[in-house]
């Protein structure tokens, strides 16, 4: 291991007051670099070898993420038949999934919450995938019960008790306590509240949420700052509040706009009639059992592998130079009208931007860089009580990591199965995204490995150790948007939203939030644009 890379990697994440400590005898480890060497050749300007082959289709959708695979769901659903995914250079994205020891894991996003009526695409999705059962905009529509998260959902290890919920209960003075309970109540009051053009404060999607300048005004100032303001100054109401931010936005309550950090808890609002309010949907898999469904939809033969290098207008329609999954020849696709279904910071490096008025000094959101590690374990490492037993999502208060879920906790079987896999996050929230992903591409993967492992040996210690066969760390440089203060105010991105000519523009990050709802309302607005609806 190289120390320095360790204890530079270390410090980014918390975890420098754990050191020093004894090595552990370290399993078999990879480590994945999703899009990093396509991303590195493209902002290199490193040259495509000549197009050797041609492909003509009506539409062309660039990337075969979330908003991607949405906008070609929605084609297909509506008899639109001559279009194409290009796969890009990981197919899924953010919602891609691997598998250890036979056992289905994500390698991305894990959950959905119950979409709200306003998420009504998201609802119409579910119910042709047979998710959502019955009328898709009921007020509590019924769900599948193998989808819906299983009890125990969600639990928290404090002062070294686990309680169940991640609100901290345990070992809390009435101070500390009050301050909690008042925070959901001030939420939960947001989240009914509506503006003066009658439209809810928070909405999901966000395009839906009130433009009523005394909620936008939120996004001029920090999260942290409106929490003072509003008395949150105790310990465990502001990591709670941080670890809600880190956990959707990859960044904490220093780094978030207010406006952001409140729509987290006042936009989600859905329901069902067989599970309890703010219940999510989940799989073993995560997000990639959605997309994959969604991919079937869309059918094989749509779907391209090969990534854009280059889209130029050409004539009535567009040329896309792609590169080839071995990086050695390229081929030409022609369309009517293409979707840059693509990270901006990509897009911007494969088609001019500054024609629509984008700016990327003034533009251009930052990226939260995130690590997911997924560890094969040989049985379940023992637990400290059995009145809060393992749990869906498990998260150690004051943890470097986002805490972890359990792959299996899904099955429907009457014993434990031999095997499983945990599935750890990180968000290295607290320095400069760049600074962490020149770390992530210095550091070796024992150096990974020891970051990824450290909530988890927090909870269990030797015995967690002992029990990993295999680890998988995927590394996300660019995992995410980071909402900063102003973030709703950005000119360049709602010119690329309101685009409507042969290249249309479909990402999470043209809303700014990195969250299944919000991607796939991207897709689906450049979908109907191509539909005419």
């Amino acid at each position: 291991m190289q120390r320095r890379t360790f204890l530079t990697l270390s410090a980014a994440s918390g975890l420098s007051a754990c050191l020093p400590r004894l090595p552990w005898q370290q399993p078999p480890v990879s480590v994945l670099r999703p899009g990093m060497e396509m991303g590195h050749r493209l902002r290199d300007g490193v040259p495509a070898p000549d197009p050797a082959r041609t492909r003509q289709v009506e539409v062309a959708i660039l990337g075969s993420g979330v908003a991607g695979l949405f906008a070609g769901w929605r084609l297909a659903q509506q008899g639109f038949q001559d279009f194409c995914v290009l796969a890009g250079p990981e197919a899924h994205g953010n919602a891609a999934a691997g598998s250890l020891g036979g056992i289905g894991c994500p390698r991305g996003a894990h959950y959905l919450p119950l979409p709200s009526r306003e998420s009504a695409h998201v609802r119409e999705m579910l119910a042709e995938f047979g998710i959502l059962q019955g009328n898709p905009q009921a007020d509590r529509p019924v769900y599948d019960e193998t989808a819906l998260v299983h009890a125990p959902e969600e639990r928290l290890l404090i002062g070294g008790v686990w309680q169940a919920g991640l609100v901290p209960q345990h070992g809390l003075d009435a101070t500390e306590q009050a301050q909690c309970q008042r925070f959901i109540a001030t939420l939960h009051d947001l989240s009914t509240a509506r503006g003066q053009d009658g439209r809810k404060a928070f909405a999901m999607p966000l395009a839906l949420s009130s433009r009523d300048p005394a909620f936008r005004q939120l996004d001029t100032e920090r999260f942290a700052d409106w929490l003072t303001r509003e008395g949150f100054t105790g310990n465990a109401v502001r990591w709670y509040a941080n670890y809600c931010c880190r956990d959707d936005y990859g960044a904490g309550i220093d780094e978030v706009s207010a406006w952001a950090g409140i729509h987290y808890f006042a936009s989600r609002a859905g329901q069902a009639a067989n599970a309890e309010d703010g219940s999510v949907l989940t799989w073993p898999e995560g997000l990639h059992a959605l997309t994959r469904r969604m991919c079937e939809r869309i059918g094989a033969r749509r779907i391209q592998q090969g990534t854009a290098v280059s889209v130029r207008p050409r004539g009535k329609g567009v040329e896309v130079v792609c590169l080839e999954a071995s990086g050695q020849s390229s081929f030409l696709l022609r369309a009517k009208r293409v979707i840059l279904a693509m990270p901006l910071h990509v897009a911007a490096r494969i088609h001019d931007l500054s024609a629509y008025g984008f700016v990327r000094e003034r533009d251009q959101p930052p990226h939260a860089a995130w690590m997911v590690s997924n560890f094969l374990l040989d049985g379940f490492p023992v637990e400290r009580s059995v009145q809060q037993p393992l749990a869906w999502d498990n998260v150690v208060y004051g943890g470097a990591g986002l805490g972890w879920v359990v792959a299996t906790h899904q099955w429907l079987r009457l014993a434990r199965p031999a095997q499983t896999v945990f599935t750890a996050y990180h968000a290295f929230s607290g320095q400069a995204p760049s600074a962490v992903r020149s770390q992530m591409l210095n550091a070796t993967p024992e150096a990974l490995l020891d970051v990824a492992g450290q909530d988890l040996r927090a909870a269990y210690g030797d015995d967690f150790e002992r029990r990993v066969v295999q680890a998988e760390i995927s590394l996300r440089g660019h995992a995410m948007a980071i909402p900063t203060p102003g973030f709703l105010s950005r000119p360049g991105i709602d010119a690329l939203r309101h685009a409507d000519g042969a290249i249309l523009f479909a990402h999470a990050d043209l809303s700014g939030l990195s969250v299944f709802e919000e991607a796939s309302n991207q897709g689906d607005l450049a979908a109907r644009k191509i539909l005419g609806a």
